[in-house]
Protein backbone atom coordinates (compact mmCIF):
# COMPACT_ATOMS: atom_id res chain seq x y z
CA UNK A 1 0.00 0.00 0.00
CA UNK A 2 1.76 3.12 -1.04
CA UNK A 3 2.64 5.63 1.59
CA UNK A 4 4.40 8.87 2.08
CA UNK A 5 7.80 7.94 2.77
CA UNK A 6 10.99 9.87 3.81
CA UNK A 7 13.16 7.17 2.07
CA UNK A 8 14.99 8.84 -0.57
CA UNK A 9 17.63 7.06 -3.03
CA UNK A 10 19.59 8.20 -5.64
CA UNK A 11 22.98 7.72 -7.85
CA UNK A 12 26.33 9.27 -9.48
CA UNK A 13 23.72 10.41 -11.67
CA UNK A 14 21.19 11.49 -9.10
CA UNK A 15 18.71 10.39 -6.22
CA UNK A 16 15.75 8.12 -6.52
CA UNK A 17 12.60 7.49 -3.57
CA UNK A 18 12.91 3.78 -2.81
CA UNK A 19 10.38 1.65 -3.22
CA UNK A 20 8.16 3.71 -5.75
CA UNK A 21 11.37 3.94 -7.71
CA UNK A 22 11.33 7.56 -8.26
CA UNK A 23 15.00 7.71 -9.50
CA UNK A 24 16.79 11.18 -9.99
CA UNK A 25 20.01 12.86 -11.81
CA UNK A 26 21.66 16.03 -11.19
CA UNK A 27 21.17 19.10 -12.93
CA UNK A 28 19.14 21.95 -13.40
CA UNK A 29 16.25 22.68 -10.76
CA UNK A 30 12.97 22.80 -11.07
CA UNK A 31 10.63 25.66 -9.90
CA UNK A 32 9.32 23.98 -7.59
CA UNK A 33 10.97 20.79 -5.02
CA UNK A 34 8.75 17.51 -5.53
CA UNK A 35 7.34 15.50 -2.99
CA UNK A 36 7.11 11.76 -4.20
CA UNK A 37 4.94 8.89 -3.08
CA UNK A 38 6.26 5.90 -2.87
CA UNK A 39 5.70 2.41 -1.36
CA UNK A 40 7.67 0.55 1.10
CA UNK A 41 11.32 -0.38 -0.02
CA UNK A 42 10.85 -3.65 1.33
CA UNK A 43 14.50 -5.30 2.32
CA UNK A 44 16.54 -2.61 1.84
CA UNK A 45 16.29 0.22 4.49
CA UNK A 46 13.18 -0.16 6.65
CA UNK A 47 10.89 2.84 7.04
CA UNK A 48 11.46 4.90 10.42
CA UNK A 49 8.07 3.20 12.24
CA UNK A 50 7.74 0.03 10.33
CA UNK A 51 9.46 -3.52 11.40
CA UNK A 52 11.84 -4.80 9.80
CA UNK A 53 12.03 -7.11 7.09
CA UNK A 54 13.94 -10.18 6.89
CA UNK A 55 17.30 -11.33 5.18
CA UNK A 56 16.01 -13.16 3.17
CA UNK A 57 13.23 -10.06 1.77
CA UNK A 58 16.00 -7.91 2.06
CA UNK A 59 18.51 -9.55 -0.58
CA UNK A 60 15.08 -10.06 -2.68
CA UNK A 61 14.74 -6.59 -3.11
CA UNK A 62 18.05 -5.79 -3.44
CA UNK A 63 18.63 -6.44 -7.03
CA UNK A 64 15.59 -3.80 -7.80
CA UNK A 65 17.16 -1.24 -5.60
CA UNK A 66 20.12 -0.78 -6.95
CA UNK A 67 21.02 1.93 -9.56
CA UNK A 68 23.95 1.75 -11.98
CA UNK A 69 25.34 5.32 -11.74
CA UNK A 70 28.74 7.35 -12.45
CA UNK A 71 28.61 7.25 -16.08
CA UNK A 72 29.21 9.98 -17.85
CA UNK A 73 28.40 9.87 -22.22
CA UNK A 74 29.01 11.88 -25.18
CA UNK A 75 27.53 11.47 -28.74
CA UNK A 76 30.40 11.50 -31.01
CA UNK A 77 30.69 11.48 -35.11
CA UNK A 78 33.15 9.90 -37.25
CA UNK A 79 34.83 12.86 -38.61
CA UNK A 80 38.24 14.50 -37.28
CA UNK A 81 39.02 17.77 -36.50
CA UNK A 82 41.23 18.12 -39.46
CA UNK A 83 37.99 17.24 -41.94
CA UNK A 84 36.05 19.94 -39.94
CA UNK A 85 38.33 22.02 -40.77
CA UNK A 86 38.69 21.43 -44.44
CA UNK A 87 35.10 21.83 -44.96
CA UNK A 88 34.15 18.29 -45.57
CA UNK A 89 30.97 17.61 -43.80
CA UNK A 90 31.07 14.97 -40.67
CA UNK A 91 29.10 12.01 -41.47
CA UNK A 92 26.23 11.53 -38.75
CA UNK A 93 27.01 8.82 -36.51
CA UNK A 94 24.38 5.50 -37.56
CA UNK A 95 22.74 5.51 -34.69
CA UNK A 96 22.75 7.85 -30.96
CA UNK A 97 22.57 5.65 -28.12
CA UNK A 98 21.27 5.95 -24.84
CA UNK A 99 20.29 10.18 -25.24
CA UNK A 100 17.19 10.20 -25.14
CA UNK A 101 17.32 6.99 -22.51
CA UNK A 102 19.25 9.49 -20.53
CA UNK A 103 16.48 12.39 -19.97
CA UNK A 104 15.99 12.07 -16.35
CA UNK A 105 14.86 13.87 -13.45
CA UNK A 106 17.63 15.93 -11.66
CA UNK A 107 18.61 15.36 -8.23
CA UNK A 108 17.98 19.29 -7.60
CA UNK A 109 14.56 18.98 -8.21
CA UNK A 110 13.80 16.96 -5.46
CA UNK A 111 13.35 18.20 -1.37
CA UNK A 112 16.06 16.40 0.42
CA UNK A 113 14.98 18.09 3.56
CA UNK A 114 15.17 15.56 6.45
CA UNK A 115 14.73 12.35 4.23
CA UNK A 116 17.10 9.48 3.79
CA UNK A 117 18.73 9.11 0.86
CA UNK A 118 20.10 6.11 -0.52
CA UNK A 119 22.87 6.61 -3.26
CA UNK A 120 24.08 3.26 -5.23
CA UNK A 121 27.71 4.72 -6.01
CA UNK A 122 30.45 3.21 -8.09
CA UNK A 123 33.44 2.46 -5.61
CA UNK A 124 34.78 -0.48 -7.60
CA UNK A 125 38.35 1.36 -7.71
CA UNK A 126 41.36 -0.33 -8.30
CA UNK A 127 43.49 -1.33 -5.77
CA UNK A 128 47.14 -2.37 -5.94
CA UNK A 129 47.47 -5.85 -6.49
CA UNK A 130 50.00 -6.96 -3.30
CA UNK A 131 48.20 -4.81 -0.85
CA UNK A 132 44.62 -4.53 -1.76
CA UNK A 133 44.14 -1.84 1.14
CA UNK A 134 45.66 0.54 -0.87
CA UNK A 135 43.33 2.21 -3.55
CA UNK A 136 45.75 3.67 -6.67
CA UNK A 137 43.15 5.26 -8.38
CA UNK A 138 40.26 7.54 -6.57
CA UNK A 139 38.11 8.84 -9.48
CA UNK A 140 35.67 7.01 -8.49
CA UNK A 141 34.82 8.11 -5.67
CA UNK A 142 35.85 11.86 -6.31
CA UNK A 143 33.42 11.60 -8.80
CA UNK A 144 30.54 10.94 -6.49
CA UNK A 145 31.61 13.10 -3.44
CA UNK A 146 29.37 15.95 -5.17
CA UNK A 147 25.61 14.47 -5.45
CA UNK A 148 26.88 12.88 -1.19
CA UNK A 149 27.73 16.51 -0.51
CA UNK A 150 24.74 17.91 -2.28
CA UNK A 151 22.47 15.63 -0.35
CA UNK A 152 23.98 16.55 3.23
CA UNK A 153 24.06 20.46 2.32
CA UNK A 154 20.64 20.00 1.41
CA UNK A 155 19.59 18.77 4.71
CA UNK A 156 19.36 14.95 3.61
CA UNK A 157 19.03 13.22 7.67
CA UNK A 158 21.21 10.77 6.22
CA UNK A 159 22.95 8.85 3.43
CA UNK A 160 23.76 5.42 2.59
CA UNK A 161 26.27 4.13 -0.12
CA UNK A 162 26.24 1.15 -1.67
CA UNK A 163 28.76 -0.34 -3.89
CA UNK A 164 30.37 -3.19 -5.41
CA UNK A 165 34.06 -4.01 -5.21
CA UNK A 166 35.89 -6.60 -7.43
CA UNK A 167 33.99 -9.80 -8.15
CA UNK A 168 34.03 -11.79 -4.65
CA UNK A 169 31.30 -13.80 -6.52
CA UNK A 170 28.97 -14.29 -4.26
CA UNK A 171 31.02 -15.17 -1.14
CA UNK A 172 31.90 -13.00 1.74
CA UNK A 173 35.23 -12.39 1.21
CA UNK A 174 37.74 -10.44 3.35
CA UNK A 175 40.05 -9.50 0.63
CA UNK A 176 36.84 -7.72 -0.93
CA UNK A 177 35.74 -5.88 1.69
CA UNK A 178 34.80 -2.17 1.61
CA UNK A 179 37.22 -1.49 4.33
CA UNK A 180 40.00 0.42 2.33
CA UNK A 181 37.07 2.68 0.67
CA UNK A 182 35.28 3.83 3.62
CA UNK A 183 38.82 5.06 5.12
CA UNK A 184 39.03 7.30 1.95
CA UNK A 185 35.46 8.34 1.47
CA UNK A 186 36.20 9.38 5.16
CA UNK A 187 39.12 11.37 4.00
CA UNK A 188 37.68 13.33 1.36
CA UNK A 189 34.01 14.00 2.75
CA UNK A 190 35.66 15.32 6.27
CA UNK A 191 33.24 13.90 8.24
CA UNK A 192 33.12 10.16 10.19
CA UNK A 193 32.08 7.32 7.52
CA UNK A 194 29.90 4.87 9.31
CA UNK A 195 30.66 0.86 7.69
CA UNK A 196 28.44 -1.50 7.84
CA UNK A 197 29.28 -5.66 8.42
CA UNK A 198 26.45 -6.42 5.81
CA UNK A 199 24.64 -5.67 2.98
CA UNK A 200 20.94 -6.38 4.06
CA UNK A 201 19.49 -7.57 7.06
CA UNK A 202 18.04 -6.44 10.30
CA UNK A 203 21.64 -5.15 11.79
CA UNK A 204 21.65 -3.00 8.55
CA UNK A 205 18.00 -2.11 7.92
CA UNK A 206 18.24 -1.04 12.22
CA UNK A 207 21.62 1.54 11.38
CA UNK A 208 19.63 2.97 8.52
CA UNK A 209 16.25 3.54 10.12
CA UNK A 210 16.65 6.36 12.40
CA UNK A 211 20.11 7.40 11.92
CA UNK A 212 21.59 11.12 13.50
CA UNK A 213 21.16 13.95 11.32
CA UNK A 214 24.25 13.85 8.95
CA UNK A 215 24.96 10.11 9.15
CA UNK A 216 26.73 8.98 6.21
CA UNK A 217 26.66 4.80 5.76
CA UNK A 218 28.35 2.57 3.73
CA UNK A 219 26.77 -0.96 3.53
CA UNK A 220 29.33 -3.73 2.72
CA UNK A 221 30.35 -5.39 -0.50
CA UNK A 222 26.90 -5.41 -2.64
CA UNK A 223 28.61 -8.59 -4.56
CA UNK A 224 28.87 -10.32 -1.34
CA UNK A 225 25.22 -11.66 -2.69
CA UNK A 226 25.04 -13.46 -6.14
CA UNK A 227 21.96 -11.87 -6.62
CA UNK A 228 23.48 -8.43 -6.81
CA UNK A 229 25.10 -10.00 -9.73
CA UNK A 230 22.94 -12.60 -10.89
CA UNK A 231 25.90 -15.17 -11.17
CA UNK A 232 29.38 -16.60 -9.04
CA UNK A 233 30.89 -19.51 -8.63
CA UNK A 234 29.88 -23.16 -9.44
CA UNK A 235 28.20 -25.70 -7.08
CA UNK A 236 31.37 -26.82 -5.72
CA UNK A 237 32.42 -23.73 -4.69
CA UNK A 238 34.89 -23.47 -8.04
CA UNK A 239 35.78 -20.85 -10.84
CA UNK A 240 35.02 -22.44 -14.23
CA UNK A 241 38.03 -22.27 -16.69
CA UNK A 242 37.67 -23.18 -20.06
CA UNK A 243 40.74 -25.82 -21.49
CA UNK A 244 43.14 -24.63 -24.11
CA UNK A 245 41.51 -26.52 -26.72
CA UNK A 246 38.06 -24.82 -25.98
CA UNK A 247 40.18 -21.47 -26.32
CA UNK A 248 41.29 -21.95 -29.35
CA UNK A 249 38.12 -22.90 -30.79
CA UNK A 250 36.05 -19.72 -28.87
CA UNK A 251 38.66 -17.82 -30.82
CA UNK A 252 38.07 -19.09 -34.42
CA UNK A 253 34.31 -18.89 -33.49
CA UNK A 254 34.70 -15.42 -32.87
CA UNK A 255 36.58 -14.24 -35.95
CA UNK A 256 33.95 -15.71 -37.94
CA UNK A 257 30.93 -14.13 -36.56
CA UNK A 258 30.21 -11.40 -39.02
CA UNK A 259 33.01 -9.53 -38.86
CA UNK A 260 33.59 -9.20 -42.41
CA UNK A 261 30.12 -8.67 -42.89
CA UNK A 262 30.03 -5.86 -40.63
CA UNK A 263 33.08 -4.10 -41.89
CA UNK A 264 34.83 -5.03 -38.34
CA UNK A 265 38.12 -6.29 -37.74
CA UNK A 266 39.24 -8.51 -35.32
CA UNK A 267 42.67 -7.82 -33.77
CA UNK A 268 43.74 -10.20 -31.46
CA UNK A 269 47.14 -10.66 -29.68
CA UNK A 270 49.93 -12.52 -31.63
CA UNK A 271 52.34 -12.61 -29.44
CA UNK A 272 53.16 -12.04 -25.24
CA UNK A 273 55.73 -11.34 -22.61
CA UNK A 274 55.90 -13.66 -20.06
CA UNK A 275 57.31 -14.46 -16.67
CA UNK A 276 57.54 -17.30 -14.34
CA UNK A 277 55.96 -15.44 -11.20
CA UNK A 278 53.89 -12.20 -11.03
CA UNK A 279 56.47 -9.84 -10.50
CA UNK A 280 59.38 -8.03 -11.84
CA UNK A 281 62.22 -10.30 -10.38
CA UNK A 282 60.65 -13.45 -12.47
CA UNK A 283 62.26 -15.20 -15.64
CA UNK A 284 60.51 -13.62 -18.63
CA UNK A 285 60.34 -15.39 -21.82
CA UNK A 286 58.41 -14.43 -25.21
CA UNK A 287 56.12 -16.54 -26.48
CA UNK A 288 53.65 -16.34 -29.59
CA UNK A 289 51.03 -18.33 -31.01
CA UNK A 290 53.00 -21.14 -32.18
CA UNK A 291 54.88 -21.68 -28.74
CA UNK A 292 51.88 -20.55 -26.65
CA UNK A 293 52.27 -19.42 -23.16
CA UNK A 294 55.66 -21.73 -21.50
CA UNK A 295 54.83 -24.30 -18.26
CA UNK A 296 54.49 -22.41 -15.02
CA UNK A 297 54.68 -19.05 -17.11
CA UNK A 298 51.98 -16.29 -16.62
CA UNK A 299 51.63 -13.81 -19.61
CA UNK A 300 51.18 -10.55 -18.53
CA UNK A 301 51.65 -7.93 -21.40
CA UNK A 302 51.44 -7.90 -25.24
CA UNK A 303 54.63 -8.53 -27.69
CA UNK A 304 56.04 -6.27 -30.01
CA UNK A 305 54.41 -7.56 -33.12
CA UNK A 306 50.75 -6.94 -31.33
CA UNK A 307 51.56 -3.74 -29.94
CA UNK A 308 52.44 -2.85 -33.75
CA UNK A 309 49.15 -4.14 -35.00
CA UNK A 310 47.43 -1.91 -32.58
CA UNK A 311 48.82 1.42 -33.40
CA UNK A 312 48.16 0.38 -36.97
CA UNK A 313 44.89 0.22 -36.31
CA UNK A 314 44.37 3.39 -33.70
CA UNK A 315 45.93 5.05 -36.50
CA UNK A 316 43.79 4.73 -39.17
CA UNK A 317 40.67 5.67 -36.29
CA UNK A 318 38.71 8.66 -36.01
CA UNK A 319 37.34 7.62 -32.68
CA UNK A 320 38.61 5.24 -30.14
CA UNK A 321 37.00 3.79 -27.10
CA UNK A 322 39.58 2.03 -25.04
CA UNK A 323 38.46 -0.53 -22.17
CA UNK A 324 40.97 -2.41 -20.59
CA UNK A 325 44.90 -2.33 -20.46
CA UNK A 326 47.33 -4.62 -22.65
CA UNK A 327 49.07 -5.66 -19.45
CA UNK A 328 50.20 -5.73 -15.76
CA UNK A 329 51.33 -1.83 -16.84
CA UNK A 330 51.59 -1.34 -12.75
CA UNK A 331 55.01 -3.23 -13.50
CA UNK A 332 57.56 -1.48 -15.50
CA UNK A 333 58.53 -4.88 -17.41
CA UNK A 334 54.97 -5.52 -18.71
CA UNK A 335 54.14 -2.12 -19.26
CA UNK A 336 54.97 -1.51 -22.66
CA UNK A 337 52.28 -2.78 -24.51
CA UNK A 338 49.44 -0.29 -22.30
CA UNK A 339 52.28 2.59 -22.40
CA UNK A 340 52.56 2.63 -26.22
CA UNK A 341 48.79 2.44 -27.12
CA UNK A 342 48.54 5.50 -25.04
CA UNK A 343 51.37 7.16 -26.52
CA UNK A 344 49.50 6.42 -30.08
CA UNK A 345 45.94 7.53 -29.19
CA UNK A 346 47.24 10.60 -27.06
CA UNK A 347 49.05 11.39 -30.73
CA UNK A 348 45.84 10.57 -32.77
CA UNK A 349 43.47 12.54 -30.59
CA UNK A 350 45.95 15.49 -30.54
CA UNK A 351 45.68 15.15 -34.63
CA UNK A 352 41.24 15.58 -34.40
CA UNK A 353 40.55 11.66 -33.50
CA UNK A 354 38.12 11.26 -30.75
CA UNK A 355 38.99 9.03 -27.94
CA UNK A 356 37.17 7.68 -24.40
CA UNK A 357 38.93 5.83 -22.16
CA UNK A 358 36.93 3.73 -19.94
CA UNK A 359 37.29 1.26 -16.88
CA UNK A 360 38.96 1.52 -13.53
CA UNK A 361 42.37 -0.17 -14.89
CA UNK A 362 42.52 1.76 -17.96
CA UNK A 363 41.77 5.15 -16.30
CA UNK A 364 44.56 4.28 -13.33
CA UNK A 365 46.93 3.79 -16.89
CA UNK A 366 45.74 7.66 -17.59
CA UNK A 367 46.83 8.51 -14.14
CA UNK A 368 49.98 6.94 -14.04
CA UNK A 369 51.24 8.43 -17.74
CA UNK A 370 49.76 11.85 -16.91
CA UNK A 371 46.96 11.77 -20.06
CA UNK A 372 43.77 12.49 -18.09
CA UNK A 373 43.91 15.87 -19.87
CA UNK A 374 45.01 14.53 -23.32
CA UNK A 375 42.21 12.22 -24.37
CA UNK A 376 38.46 13.13 -24.95
CA UNK A 377 37.17 11.70 -21.67
CA UNK A 378 37.97 9.28 -19.53
CA UNK A 379 35.04 8.06 -18.04
CA UNK A 380 35.01 6.22 -14.82
CA UNK A 381 32.47 3.58 -16.32
CA UNK A 382 34.06 0.36 -17.33
CA UNK A 383 31.43 -2.63 -18.66
CA UNK A 384 28.30 -0.70 -17.96
CA UNK A 385 30.21 2.15 -20.41
CA UNK A 386 30.51 -0.60 -22.97
CA UNK A 387 26.92 -1.78 -22.95
CA UNK A 388 25.31 1.50 -23.01
CA UNK A 389 27.30 1.92 -26.50
CA UNK A 390 25.76 -1.31 -27.36
CA UNK A 391 22.99 0.22 -27.00
CA UNK A 392 21.73 -1.81 -24.19
CA UNK A 393 19.19 -0.80 -21.82
CA UNK A 394 20.81 -0.15 -18.10
CA UNK A 395 18.11 -1.63 -15.32
CA UNK A 396 19.49 1.44 -12.79
CA UNK A 397 19.18 3.80 -15.73
CA UNK A 398 15.66 3.06 -16.98
CA UNK A 399 14.49 3.08 -13.54
CA UNK A 400 15.10 6.75 -12.90
CA UNK A 401 12.14 9.18 -13.59
CA UNK A 402 12.38 11.17 -17.26
CA UNK A 403 12.73 14.48 -17.24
Amino acid sequence: MARSSSVLAGGLLGAASLGGLAFLAPGQSRAQPMQQEVAHAQGFLASSTGTSTSSTGAVQGMAGALAVAGLSVAAVRGASASSRQQGVKPRAAKSVVACRSLAKLKIDGVDLKDKRVFIRVDFNVPQDKKDPNIITNTARIDTALPTIKYALDNGAKSVVLCSHLGRPNGQKDEKFSMKPVAKVVEEKLGRPVKLMNDVVGEEVEAACADPEPGTVILLENSRYYVEEEGKGKDADGNKVKASSDKVKEFRASLAKKKAEEKGVELILPVDFVCSSKFGDDGEIQEGDMSTGVPEGFLGLDIGPKSIEMNDEAIKKSKTIVWNGPMGVFEMEAFEKGTKQMMETIVSVTKDGAVSVIGGGDTATACKKYDTVDKVSHCSTGGGASLELLEGKLLPGVAALDDA
